[in-house]
């Protein structure tokens, strides 16, 4: 039935943007910037100037929109088109029988709620945290394993001489640094300075003290030698 070809096309255009944007996580960029990028991508809606230039000056990422905008094109006119059968399809299915008392128009705009019913649940099913936890973590374990995509956690955003580098890092869910101060961590003797602390609420800590406490969801941003972030953090 065309109706249940456009939830399927949705539920596999979510899953399309749901890759692609767990994708741009493993390079580099936070969890909002990726989603916005990988919908901005796959819709065709355009991109902020700054956001822009992270994605066409790393060449990873420039493959991993490509493929989002071209799988975007096919799943748009395919759902437009399914949209426009099941609209005005006329075959006396189980569906056409429960409408079979009603007027031509009223059968469109039954049709119409449906849609619109049906793809809603959808999307809010593709929301639910604990769906997005584990669609991450099946993806991010696929791409590591495939080689697709070298993992990476942080964003470099400013390369000092003698290779030291201010950079943002993200703490994911399960993190050992969760629920830890910073002077209990003791990144500082370590090689990393932890410049601020951009909470998931919106709060950001620009002079963070020793009693800040690191909480699932922060982004750091940090100064320090690449490989020492590098180990510090992603190996923690």
């Amino acid at each position: 039935m065309p109706i249940f070809a456009l939830f399927v096309i949705a539920a596999v255009s979510l899953v399309i943007v749901r890759i692609g944007a767990t994708a741009l996580m493993m390079t580099g960029l936070s969890r909002d910037v990726a989603d916005f990028q990988s919908v901005s991508a796959f819709f065709g809606v355009g991109f902020t100037t700054s956001e822009a230039e992270m994605i066409t000056t790393h060449p990873v990422r420039r493959k991993i929109v490509k493929h989002l905008i071209i799988a975007g094109n096919v799943g748009l006119t395919s759902a437009l088109g399914a949209l426009i059968v099941t609209l005005m399809d006329t075959e006396t299915e189980w569906f056409d029988r429960f409408l079979a008392n009603t007027g031509g128009a009223s059968s469109i705009l039954i049709r119409l709620l449906v849609a619109v019913v049906g793809l809603g649940l959808i999307f809010l099913f593709f929301r639910l945290g604990i769906i997005r936890r584990l669609f991450e973590a099946v993806i991010r374990y696929t791409l590591e394993h495939s080689g697709a995509v070298r993992a990476m956690d942080y964003e470099t955003l400013l390369r000092a001489h003698a290779g030291y580098v201010v950079s943002e890092f993200e703490i994911d869910p399960g993190h050992p640094f969760i629920g830890r101060s910073l002077m209990d961590l003791r990144l500082s003797s370590r090689g990393v300075l932890v410049l601020g602390i951009y909470r998931e609420s919106g709060e950001y800590l620009g002079t963070p003290h020793k009693d800040s406490m690191i909480l699932a969801g922060d982004v750091l941003t940090v100064y320090g030698r690449e490989e020492q972030i590098r180990d510090v953090l992603q190996h923690a």
